[in-house]
């Protein structure tokens, strides 16, 4: 063992009582009183549970994790010397000294001394009369007090290495190897970074000229945005160093959730939100000559997700950690992400997002964290103490490596983690071709290997693009369980305590396969016995759906997995007759039951079902909307609810409000928290209830007008700059943002603009002057090979020129302003699709939005977090009762919206009527305008057409056509009066803390994952 012992002057700390909790017998503003007795040595041993406990010193204790104070009277005869045993941290000097201040004891001489990890550090005190203390019941209360102080202080440790199952990693120990670097170290990291503006500046600049490598005298808008981010990101590696060591101490049950997406849009704006450096930050760039929103706007998107399952996996993250959970988040790096949307001629074509061409400041590369990834190849038996064993030979090879992104909590400590993996080529195989001169093979595998993590959601249509999403999910999720077993390996020997420290949560089917992946381990790897490796396996899983109809569940061919994942389709196989066999007894020879719930599909093209291997090994399936679990128990997964009721649950989605109030609507969230009385609603969502009562204040809705009406400038400049149209801010900013796709009806949409034309061009000049003027909003993106939502894309196009070059409206529109001239709305209406939509666009839409619609077809969305964002900013919502639409009617009532169309329940009978039921005439005559060739194209929407009539109309937008146009006409009729229009936005807001996220995680932990929270403490 090294050992040295190195004395140094006791700097100055300011302090303040409030920073620390101590015993309520002892009073901070008072010196502790001094009797002279007789003192024998002691020791107490820290423990979290059960406070300071005495005992006499061993050699155990010196040797133990534990911290410990030691109290010796003997060593000098005017001062006592407290002996104080614990694992370093920043900040642990200003902790002890701060509690003997408080105490009003002084301080004589403070020595350290370091053994490996622990420094023992020395203190000579004196009361405040400079006496010795010898009073026992004194130096009890003391020795407890620094206990509970230092215990309660934070972070500890550096982590070791494990042996065998770290290949790949690479930890340092941390170890201080001589006197001048321990007063170095102690000169230097004793302290957090500092938010003030002067400390702000100086790291901005130090990051300018060392990160960055531009001269402090001369740099640009994006180098000063990569300046700042890097010094937020200092700031949060601080906080997540001591979150992850205090989780390592503390070693509480771990969530880790895996999910293929996140889109956690632009993370300037909400770190420094949740780290409370806001201010700060603009005021310290103000001094340098630039402005916070600026540089803001320097960030692009992480292009991690698509649509809602991404934010919404986005949006729990950073509830988990506001919320003190002890979590890690898993996923992909992708180079391209999804993809880049151009509109060219009205058609939608796709480009590569190259949001990775310019750095992420936020990433941290792991390059000492990477783990080898196995495909293809053989399973061979091996016999080990006459156990027969499988052993799979891989065929190829390829390496993840870790990209962490540090996530903070607001109101918090805690910054969690999300991992992120990117594909590289083995290096060994890499090595051995540059070896042997064959360069071409060595670059081939190079692109072959880093393809893998390159694009979200590959083109499956073809073999190879099947085969490419395979290896996607497969690399990911075995990374991922290497990294989770690896650092569960790390504190425990016992597999049979997996179930109590890890919580496993599948985000849909993608991740499946680490059902099978944990099996392979515990069975191949670890030696485990199958039935013991299968009740670890169904103790540690849950899943959650997010699909609404059977033939869209995920099937992956059994001639490819074997192929690729030979040894786990023979898992599956044995999963399956297991589970076969236990079925039979339960329902005896029912085989078209047996069929169905079977994980092997036996179809035309023998597939496996991963949403029934899902639910076989999770211990709990939830669905995301209280309708959504009806779904599920009713049409998805019948014959399983039935089997197994207890397993299947709901949690509604929910969204931040971090995110979607106080970054996006700065101006709404001031006049909340205004109106409230406090900002307690940002952590607390249910106080928003309180605003319920001000709805009807005259003063409320000029201020909440106000706020509006600043958000629609917003959104109305952003659209010239885009578009080139003014749009006039007396109009109703109507917004329609999401994904392109049949179900959620944009078609529906278009058609009732297509309606609202028809009829300007047959109104009276005296008509028209009743008219509500509109700005319609049309956003999202088509996938690649989804011809029907790129013909809509372009419809939409084709339909806003038509409109816009009709000469006859525009002279008329011409005489008109404001409500009199409402048609100019419209014709800029179908001419505003948002290109390209992000997380960032959807900030400055949704607070400007007056209406937005949220209309899918009753029964197909399974929740639909997009109306939640739009209610918290105090949008009206226009839908059909889908998802989670049912509860937020309950929250807001059905008067403060405007629904529509058919009900889940009344669908089934639609559908099947569809060949006698007649469609409306108004409908008729708007799908007539565009087959007959009004909008030209006529050829190509000639199918879009068919889709919707007759036996076609599967969405039933026929159907639902008139009642459609009502709730148009109440949302007219509404606006007109604008204090209603007012209070009912007010009350929308007052009704969205149900929707919270925080909500939906406080669920998930208490009744699915069996976590508690795990604060890490301020200092």
């Amino acid at each position: 063992m090294i050992m040295a012992t190195v004395s140094f002057p006791l700097r100055g700390f300011h302090h303040r009582p409030s920073d620390f909790c101590f015993p309520q017998s002892l009073n901070p503003r008072r010196p502790v009183p001094v009797q002279l007795k007789p003192l024998q040595r002691h020791s107490f041993i820290c423990n979290s549970w059960f406070g300071a406990k005495p005992t006499e010193p061993s050699t155990a204790d010196i040797n133990s994790a534990t911290t410990t104070v030691t109290v010796d009277a003997a060593v000098t005869p005017d001062s006592t010397v407290f002996v104080i045993r614990a694992r370093n941290k920043i900040g642990l000097l200003q902790v002890i000294t701060r509690v003997f201040k408080l105490l009003g004891l002084h301080i004589d001489k403070a020595t350290v001394e370091f053994e490996g990890d622990f420094f023992i550090k020395k203190f000579y005190i004196t009361d405040s009369h400079g006496q010795k203390i010898e009073d026992q019941e004194n130096l009890d209360r003391i020795t407890k007090a620094l206990l509970e102080a230092i215990d309660s202080g934070g972070g500890w440790g550096t982590q070791t290495s494990v042996g065998p199952s770290t290949r790949g990693i690479v930890v340092r120990r941390a170890g201080l190897r001589s006197k001048p670097k321990a007063e170095r170290m102690f000169t230097l990291m004793d302290r957090f970074l500092s938010n003030d503006p002067v400390s702000l500046q100086k790291d901005i600049l130090d990051h300018v000229e060392y990160t960055v490598a531009r001269s402090r005298f001369s740099f640009d808008d994006f180098e000063a945005y990569q300046a700042l981010a890097h010094s937020v990101r200092d700031r949060l590696i601080e906080r997540w160093h001591d979150t992850q060591q205090y989780f390592k101490r503390k070693d509480p049950k771990r969530l880790y959730f895996l999910s293929l997406e996140f889109l956690m849009g632009r993370s300037l704006s909400n770190s420094v939100i949740n780290l409370g450096i806001r201010d700060q930050c603009a005021d310290a760039l103000s001094q340098l000559g630039f402005e916070y929103e600026v540089l803001a706007e320097q960030e692009g998107d992480a292009a991690l997700g698509n649509g809602g399952l991404a934010r919404l996996s986005a949006c729990q993250m950073d509830s988990l950690a506001t919320l003190d959970y002890p979590a890690w988040g898993y996923g992909l790096r992708y180079q391209y992400g999804l993809f880049r949307q151009v509109i060219l001629d009205g058609f939608q074509h796709e480009q590569p997002d190259y949001w990775l061409n310019f750095g992420n400041p936020w990433e941290i590369e792991r390059v000492h964290v990477s783990y080898p990834v196995k495909f293809y190849g053989t399973v061979e038996e091996e016999t080990l103490n006459g156990k027969i064993l499988k052993v799979w030979v891989p065929g190829e090879t390829v390496e993840a490596v870790a990209y962490d992104n540090p996530i903070p909590g607001y109101g918090t400590r805690n910054t969690i983690n999300l991992r992120l993996w990117a594909a590289k080529p083995d290096g060994q195989y890499d090595m051995e071709s540059y070896n042997t001169g064959d360069y071409i093979n060595a670059v081939v595998n190079r692109q072959r290997a880093e393809t893998i993590s390159s694009v979200l959601y590959p083109d499956d249509r073809s073999y190879q693009g099947k085969e490419l999403r395979l290896k996607q999910h497969y690399f990911f999720v075995s990374a991922s369980l290497q990294d989770i077993i690896r650092r569960f390996k790390d504190g425990h020997k016992n597999f049979e305590d997996l179930p109590e420290k890890v919580a496993l949560q599948l985000n849909d089917t993608h991740p499946s396969l680490a059902v099978v992946e944990v099996m392979r381990v515990l069975v191949d790897e670890e030696h485990l016995g199958w039935d013991q490796a299968w009740n670890i396996v169904c103790k540690i899983f849950s899943f959650t759906t997010h699909t609404v109809l059977p033939e869209a569940l995920e099937k992956i061919p059994v001639d490819l997995l074997g192929s690729l994942l030979p040894r786990h389709l023979q898992i599956i196989y044995d999963i399956n007759f297991n589970f076969m066999e236990e079925l039979k007894k339960r329902i005896g020879l029912d085989f078209s039951r047996l069929s169905q719930m079977s994980i092997v599909d036996e179809g035309a093209v023998k597939s496996i079902r991963m949403a029934n291997l899902s639910i076989v090994c999770s211990h709990t399936v939830n669905g995301v909307s209280r309708m959504h679990l009806e779904l599920l128990k009713t049409r998805v997964f019948k014959n399983f609810y039935e089997l197994w009721p207890h397993k299947f649950q709901y949690k509604t989605n929910g969204v931040t409000q971090r995110r979607w109030i106080v970054v996006s609507n700065p101006s709404l969230c001031g006049l909340i928290s205004k109106w409230l009385g406090t900002e307690a609603w940002i952590s607390d969502m249910d106080l928003l209830i309180g605003l319920r009562e001000f709805a009807a204040d005259v003063d409320l809705h000029q201020e909440w007008k106000m706020v509006k009406k600043v958000n629609k400038m917003r959104l109305a400049e952003y659209i010239e700059a885009m578009s080139g149209v003014k749009v006039s801010l007396d109009a109703m900013f109507d917004v329609q943002i999401k994904r392109i796709h049949e179900y959620k009806r944009q078609l529906l949409n278009i058609l009732s603009i297509i309606h609202r034309y028809d009829c300007i061009k047959n109104m009276e000049k005296t008509q028209r002057r009743k008219v509500v003027p509109r700005v319609c909003i049309i956003g999202g993106k088509a996938a690649p090979g989804y011809e029907v939502a790129k013909k809509i894309i372009k419809l939409c196009h084709a339909v806003a020129e038509k409109i816009n070059n009709d000469a006859e409206v525009g002279d008329l529109l011409k005489l008109h302003k404001s409500y009199e001239n409402p048609w100019k709305m419209h014709i800029d209406a179908m001419k505003i699709f948002v290109p390209d939509y992000n997380v960032s666009v959807a900030e400055l839409v949704i607070p400007g939005a007056d209406l937005s619609q949220h209309i899918s077809t009753a029964g197909h969305e399974a929740s639909g977090t997009g109306s939640m964002k739009f209610l918290m900013n105090g949008c009206l919502l226009l839908a059909t009762a889908d998802g989670s639409t049912v509860e937020i009617i309950e929250e807001i009532r059905a008067e403060n919206m405007f629904l529509f169309g058919a009900k889940v329940h009344e669908v089934p009978a639609l559908r099947e009527e569809s060949t006698d039921r007649k469609a409306p005439l108004q409908f008729s005559r708007v799908v007539r305008m565009i087959r007959g060739g009004y909008f030209g194209f006529k050829d190509y929407f000639k199918s879009l057409c068919d889709s919707v009539e007759g036996d076609g109309d599967f969405y039933l937008l026929g159907s639902d056509f008139a009642s459609y146009l009502e709730a148009q006409g109440a949302a007219d009729k509404a606006f007109v009066d604008q204090e209603k229009w007012t209070q009912m936005s007010i009350l929308s807001t007052a009704g969205s803390g149900r929707f919270s996220s925080d909500r939906t995680i406080e669920d998930y932990a208490e009744t699915t994952w069996g976590i508690e929270p795990c604060k890490c403490p301020s200092e």
